[in-house]
């Protein structure tokens, strides 16, 4: 007999279908940076990390960003790579342990754009590359793109994605967020080019849209892709690429028409509203206006906001478990959701879903900022 906890979280339980995939559950593990790979390698720490997640209940594990084999695609040290051989065979034994423990993964696949700086690795000569060019005292840091550059970008996610496949992941994610290239693209803020690929929202989503189309092309009709976006940078909380529910639409359908399955609406706090006047989340205005499903994320199963100290290393320490199963449910319950990402909850407690399921809350993990430094397995 179920207890009233296991009652009500029951709809976050139950099954989905993604493409040819079905996911056990409606829990979905959100990509978070770990910075644990040297020379851009997965280790068996991470593959333990992941399938430790998988046999926690997580119904569906998105990777930490994960950069392609474009020159300019990754600004971080210690991310793993998403190409190489030692780089591919450390994430084929990540999907055979997440397979294993009865989870499905897909790779967030990352480039990084403007953020990256001169003195990165792997190739510490090679700048960044982004929308428009960057200087910083005097000399030229980020390279504005020419079309060449977009279409080798645009090959090289294609290239990933087929690796992908091949190695017997689930699906793909695209990161579109945050202040990424894809998202410099998408804002105009970032995007203040005069030519074919910036001003209007059509012009900026020419790249964006180039991309999902080499993918599509490479995977076939059947291959989920996923494609996470937001409002917020990290450099800029109140940053929007939309001002309308309508501006949103003009974005994300076009996307929706060239590939996209699943749309990964990025939040600092998944309950708000989307945008003022309104009463419905990004997530449930995503899934109104693209007719696609989508993952929710921003905050969920934690008392404190999502803040960049994630990032930065400075996360508050107080931060506490604190899953509210009634309000999950509710959400659920009125569509404004099909998947949910748990971000920080589970980084200290691997079996978070489980316990939720079976209604075991005194049980949770509280968050603890030291998982930031390690791997919990």
């Amino acid at each position: 007999m179920s207890t009233p906890e296991q009652a009500l979280a029951a709809p976050l339980f139950e099954s989905f279908t993604m493409g040819p995939v079905t996911l056990a559950n409606r829990i979905v593990m959100a990509p978070m940076t770990r910075n644990q790979s040297p020379n851009g390698i997965p280790g068996d720490n991470v593959a333990a990390y992941y399938r430790s997640r998988a046999e926690g209940g997580v119904g569906l594990i998105i990777t930490e960003g994960t950069y392609i084999d474009h020159p300019g695609a990754n600004g971080y040290p210690d991310v793993p790579a998403f190409h190489g051989e030692q780089s591919l065979a450390g994430w084929q034994r990540v999907v055979e342990g997440v397979h294993a423990a009865g989870g499905k993964i897909v790779p967030q696949l990352w480039h990084v754009g403007r953020e990256r700086r001169p003195g990165v690795e792997p190739d510490t000569s090679v700048p960044g590359f982004g929308p428009m060019a960057i200087s910083e005292d005097g000399v030229e840091v980020v390279r504005a793109m020419t079309e060449q550059d977009m279409l080798d970008v645009a090959a090289s996610f294609a290239r990933a994605a087929s690796d992908a496949q091949r190695l017997g992941f689930d699906g793909i994610e695209l990161h579109g967020a945050h202040g990424y290239l894809i998202d410099q693209f998408l804002w105009s803020e970032s995007n203040q080019r005069t030519d074919a690929y910036g001003g209007s929202p059509e012009n900026r989503l020419r790249f964006p849209r180039m991309i999902v189309r080499a993918v599509r092309k490479a995977v076939g009709p059947d291959f989920p892709i996923l494609f996470r976006f937001s409002q917020w940078k990290l450099s800029d909380y109140t940053a929007i690429i939309a001002e309308t529910p309508e501006a949103l639409g003009e974005l994300l359908k076009p996307l929706a028409d060239d590939g996209v399955d699943i749309f990964h609406a990025s939040t600092r706090r998944v309950w708000e509203p989307g945008f003022a006047g309104s009463d419905k989340t990004l997530a449930s205005l995503t899934r109104e206006l693209t007719g696609k499903p989508v993952i929710a994320v921003g905050s969920v199963g934690l008392d404190k906001t999502f803040r960049t100290g994630h990032f930065t290393r400075t996360e508050d320490p107080t931060s506490k478990s604190r899953v509210n199963v009634e309000e999950l449910a509710m959400w659920r319950s009125r569509n404004d959701f099909d998947l949910i990402a748990i971000g920080r909850a589970l980084l200290s407690d691997p079996q978070w879903a489980n316990k939720v399921r079976d209604g075991r809350l005194q049980e949770l993990s509280d968050f603890d900022s030291s998982a930031l430094e390690e791997l919990v397995s």
